[in-house]
């Protein structure tokens, strides 16, 4: 079983839905936090040292990750889904989206 985190700004919108969705796999162990400091599940190094693939939305959590967290990185494959901040919770057209841009990376 793999360990899958996925990070968005505050942990509402995308991040959640991403966790909801993969968390239906047998094969992975799915959380979710928010970058952000008023984030609804603030990211920690708990969750980084947690993870195995870490999928962020967008360049800029990338950035911010890499700046707060650059030494808990070091065994972490950390990919940008490049999944911009317009999706509600559960939008079919954001869970599309995220299967299409998820799924090869967890082969």
């Amino acid at each position: 079983m793999r360990n899958v985190l996925f990070v968005c700004g505050r942990n509402r919108l995308r991040s959640p839905t991403a966790e909801q969705i993969f968390s239906k796999r047998a094969d992975l162990a799915v959380a979710s936090a928010g970058i952000d400091h008023d984030a609804d599940e603030v990211l920690s190094t708990e969750h980084l040292a947690w993870a195995e693939i870490v999928f962020v939305m967008e360049r800029k959590h990338r950035a911010k990750l890499q700046r707060r967290h650059r030494a808990a990185l070091n065994q972490v494959r950390l990919i940008c889904l490049d999944i911009p901040d317009v999706y509600d919770f559960m939008e079919p057209d954001l869970i599309r989206l995220l299967e299409a841009k998820v799924t090869p990376h967890l082969r």
